[in-house]
């Protein structure tokens, strides 16, 4: 270290009188000296090269101070205080290096940072690789679009069921995080089922559009579940309920037109469950047996996408709701089921009911 120790005087001089020129011819020497013999290099070594930078590197101007951090970025045993000091410089051309690549930066360091930079520390971290959940949580808490996007988009970032559930909320607004959430190979399938549901009908034929053909295969799977999840409540009746009087009124109203969404509602109002059970079998072309099934679960959800489907609105669906039999939600169940329905999109909606149409018998996927 005997070069090293030499260079403490001319540093000395340099730092009280040299130009700014001299300082980065300086800086670039004792770098060079550094990562020439890096590799040989014990921790005292290092150490002593940590103090040398350290007492320039208040001295050096920010294009110095950003070639330094690019030189230094990828070292495995850089300066530890040197390296913490330029991940926290203000300016990002000197921080971005190191936060993106620098081994020599700990978790700690980095929720550090992530806590009280700016968005262009917080982007830079993003694509860091194998950033750990500590982390991304702090990111996707904190990130604006772009950060968010930069944590969906790097596979090696661990999230957890917090961070996936934030993304995924903010997905709803944001088709491109959509898309990079949906492919991701580590989301949970019932987040991928919760970012589907929140979609919008838009950005769902997007993702069934441009996705690989594996997560293709994978959302239309998760739409299957939601059509079979959704009637899992339902208890079996014997006997079944008689629909036959109905059915030949709801055949002659829908002969001469007059079968409508106010119709139905009328239905609803006076208590008419046979009828609202059959007008909903016919206007969304599903089985009596399914609607049957569908409108006796514990829950709304099914008659939710009933309602979507069939583009009604909130008022309708709330009033079918109510006819249900045994069924007197209270107004925060009503709550609930209002903001599931909005929510919901009518693409979501519409495919749910393709695998209920698909299924006349007795509904016996949805058990």
């Amino acid at each position: 270290m005997a070069a090293s120790a030499s260079l403490i005087p001319e540093l000395e001089d340099v730092v009280q009188h040299g130009s700014a020129e001299r300082r980065m011819q300086t800086l670039q020497k004792i770098t060079d000296l550094f990562l020439t013999r890096a590799s040989q290099f014990n921790d005292d070594h290092v150490g002593l090269f940590d103090d040398v930078f350290g007492r320039l590197i208040n001295e050096i101007e920010t294009k110095a101070r950003a070639e330094l951090s690019n030189r230094l970025a990828p070292v495995s045993n850089a300066p530890m205080q040197v390296v913490r000091r330029l991940a926290k410089d203000d300016d990002i051309s000197v921080a971005g290096p190191i936060l993106q690549h620098s081994p020599r930066l700990a978790e700690g360091d980095l929720v550090h940072i992530a806590k009280i930079k700016s968005q262009a520390h917080l982007l830079a971290i993003s694509g860091r690789n194998n950033i750990g959940e500590p982390v991304t949580n702090v990111l996707v808490r904190r990130g604006g679009r772009e950060v968010v996007r930069g944590v969906a988009d790097n596979r090696s970032a661990r999230l957890s069921d917090d961070g996936f559930t934030e993304l995924i909320k903010r997905a709803e607004k944001d088709e491109v995080l959509a898309k990079k959430m949906a492919v991701r190979p580590d989301i949970p399938a019932q987040k991928l089922r919760e970012l589907l549901l929140r979609a919008t009908a838009v950005v769902q034929q997007r993702l069934l559009g441009s996705a690989p053909r594996d997560i293709q295969s994978e959302i239309q799977n998760v739409l299957t579940q939601v059509s079979d999840e959704v009637g899992t409540q339902a208890p079996v009746r014997e006997p079944p309920r008689d629909y036959s009087g109905a059915q030949f009124k709801i055949d002659a109203m829908s002969r001469d037109g007059s079968l409508d969404e106010a119709q139905i509602v009328e239905f609803a109002k006076s208590g008419q469950y046979e009828e609202v059970a059959v007008t909903l079998a016919q206007l969304c072309a599903v089985p009596i047996e399914v609607v049957d099934r569908l409108m006796f679960g514990d829950r709304p959800d099914p008659i939710l996408i009933l309602g979507k489907s069939a583009g009604w609105q909130w008022p309708t669906v709330k009033t079918i709701i109510m006819a249900c039999p045994g069924r007197a939600p209270s107004s925060q169940a009503l709550d609930n089921a209002y903001m599931n329905f909005e929510r919901l999109s009518p693409a979501t909606a519409q495919r749910v009911m393709r695998f209920w149409q698909a299924r006349p018998s007795a509904a016996g996927g949805m058990r």
